[in-house]
C-alpha cells in the first residue's frame, strides 16, 4: 500500500476534525441553527467516523479489506477513506455505482464552466458577486434540470482563497454534470454529500441552496443545505418569507437526509439569495452586524425596483453600514423578480 495515500488521509482527517470541532466550539447559536438545520447529532456522527478512521490509521488497519484482509486499492481509498472491501468483492450493482462516482471525480477536475444569467419569459434574473480575496469561496450558477426547468444555486464554502475557489469549481462542475439526469435538487445534494464526505481532498464544509424553478407555474422547489435563508418578498402584501434550512451543510453530516420544500411565486414577487458576506458586515465599531432584519427591511423597501437595482441597493447599503471598508468576506447575491 502506497505510503503517500496514508499520509494524505491522515492530514485530511486531522484537518477535517479540526475544522468541524472549531465550528462547533465557535459558531454562534444562529450559525449553528442555520448550518446544522436541526441539531448537532449528524455532525457528532461524522466526527465519530473521523475518529474511528484515525484510530484505524494508528492501528494500521485503515484500508484493510474485511473479506480477504489485504489492502483496498489506493484510488478507492482516496475517494472514500472508510472503504473496507476490495473491488474484487463488490457486487455488480456496487461496481456500477463506483464507476459512476469515479467518472464524476474525473469530471469535477475539469475547467470551470462559464456562468450565464438565464432568459426566462416574465421573470427577471440578476446576479452579483465580489470576492474578499482574488479568488473567492462563494458560488452561484444557473443550469437546467432534465425536464427543462431552471436550476439555480448559491453556495458558500467555509473559508476563502485558492482552496475555497477550487472547491467551488468542482462543485459547479458536479452540479452541471448531474442536473441533466434528474429533476430533484435533493437527489443531487445527496450524491454530492456522498461524494465529498469521505474524500481526502475535502476538509471543510459548504452551505448550499439549490432550487428548481418552473416558470410555467412559478413554483420554486428547493433544498437549503445549511445556507442563509433566502428571502421571498410578496408584492401583494409587502411581507417577507424566509426559506429556512431543510438539511445540514454539505460535508457536516455523516447521514445526509435533505427535505424538499416548495414555494409558489406570484406576479410582483421577488426572491433574494445571498451569502453571509452580506448579513455579517460589521459596523465601524465592530460590535454589530448588518443582519437579517436590516436586509428584510431593505428588501421590502426596494423590492419594486428591477432585479439588478435590488442587488445594487443591498450591496451599497451593506457597504455603507460597514463604512465602505474592504470586504472581510465574499459577497454574492442573486435576485429573481416576477413581472406584474
Amino acid at each position: 500500500m502506497a505510503l503517500e495515500i496514508f499520509e494524505r488521509i491522515e492530514t485530511s482527517l486531522v484537518e477535517k476534525r479540526q475544522a468541524v470541532t472549531e465550528f462547533l466550539e465557535t459558531a454562534s447559536d444562529a450559525e449553528r441553527e442555520i448550518c446544522l438545520y436541526e441539531d448537532d447529532h449528524c455532525v457528532q456522527d461524522h466526527l465519530h467516523v473521523i475518529n474511528a478512521s484515525l484510530e484505524k490509521f494508528e492501528n494500521h488497519t485503515l484500508g484493510v479489506c474485511e473479506i480477504c484482509h489485504g489492502y483496498v486499492e489506493p484510488s478507492q481509498l482516496a475517494m472514500d477513506y472508510t472503504a473496507c472491501v476490495c473491488l474484487d468483492h463488490y457486487s455488480e450493482a456496487e461496481m456500477r455505482r463506483l464507476e459512476s462516482e469515479l467518472e464524476l471525480s474525473q469530471i469535477v477536475q475539469r475547467a470551470l464552466l462559464p456562468q450565464n444569467v438565464p432568459v426566462i419569459s416574465g421573470v427577471e434574473v440578476a446576479a452579483f458577486s465580489r470576492p474578499a480575496d482574488i479568488i473567492g469561496g462563494d458560488y452561484f450558477d444557473f443550469f437546467h434540470f432534465r425536464d427543462g426547468t431552471h436550476g439555480l444555486v448559491i453556495a458558500d464554502v467555509s473559508g476563502h482563497g485558492v482552496a475555497a475557489g477550487m472547491l467551488m469549481s468542482s462543485l459547479q462542475t458536479a452540479l452541471r454534470t448531474m442536473a441533466p439526469d434528474t429533476d430533484s435538487p435533493a437527489e443531487i445534494l445527496e450524491r454530492i454529500n456522498r461524494f465529498y464526505i469521505h474524500n481526502v481532498n475535502f476538509t471543510t464544509f459548504v452551505t448550499v441552496f439549490l432550487a428548481r424553478f418552473d416558470p410555467l407555474n412559478l413554483e420554486l422547489t428547493y433544498v437549503n443545505a445549511g445556507h442563509n435563508p433566502p428571502a421571498v418578498h410578496r408584492g401583494a402584501s409587502n411581507d417577507i418569507h424566509w426559506l429556512k434550512p431543510t438539511a445540514p451543510a454539505i460535508g457536516l453530516a455523516e447521514f445526509f437526509r435533505p427535505r424538499i420544500e416548495s414555494v409558489k411565486l406570484s406576479k410582483g414577487d421577488s426572491l433574494l439569495l445571498y451569502t453571509d458576506g452580506v448579513t455579517e458586515v460589521l459596523n465601524l465599531a465592530g460590535d454589530e452586524q448588518f443582519g437579517h432584519s436590516r436586509l428584510a427591511d431593505l428588501f421590502s423597501q426596494h423590492a419594486r425596483q428591477t432585479a439588478p437595482d435590488i442587488l445594487q441597493t443591498v450591496y451599497q447599503q451593506a457597504s455603507a453600514f460597514g463604512s465602505n471598508r474592504s470586504l472581510a468576506d465574499d459577497v454574492t447575491m442573486v435576485a429573481l423578480k416576477v413581472s406584474n
